[in-house]
């Protein structure tokens, strides 16, 4: 199993969300959160002075899927909301070893 966290602009959410709920993903975890990257703000770097950071409102989804269906769901999601611009955002893969259904105990694939 595969864990796909996908770190995008709060605008992209909705859209993103529609397209993997038709490619069949059948659960995910959305949570908001903040973030900086290539857009980090410098404030005074002139002067010497401290280096500020702002950070920008994202949306990071977290799905587990099965690994054959890693690679449909990576380009579904990046096709998704890829604008081509500064800020489009990040897509992590991580091997995920087990998962349980708390309710049935259910583990593996069939958990998921």
């Amino acid at each position: 199993m595969k864990k796909i966290e996908i770190i995008i602009q709060s605008s992209r959410f909705d859209a993103l969300k529609k397209k993997l709920f038709e490619a069949g993903v059948a659960g995910m975890t959305a949570s908001n959160v903040e973030g900086y990257g290539y857009q980090k703000k410098r404030i005074d770097v002139l002067k010497n002075e401290e280096v500020a950071v702002e950070l920008a409102p994202r949306v990071k989804v977290e799905i587990v899927v099965k690994d054959d269906e890693a690679d449909r769901i990576i380009k579904t999601a990046a096709d998704e909301v890829r604008t081509g611009r500064l800020g489009d955002g990040k897509i992590f893969i991580i091997p995920v070893d087990d998962a349980v259904r708390i309710r049935t105990g259910e583990r593996g694939n069939g958990a998921v």
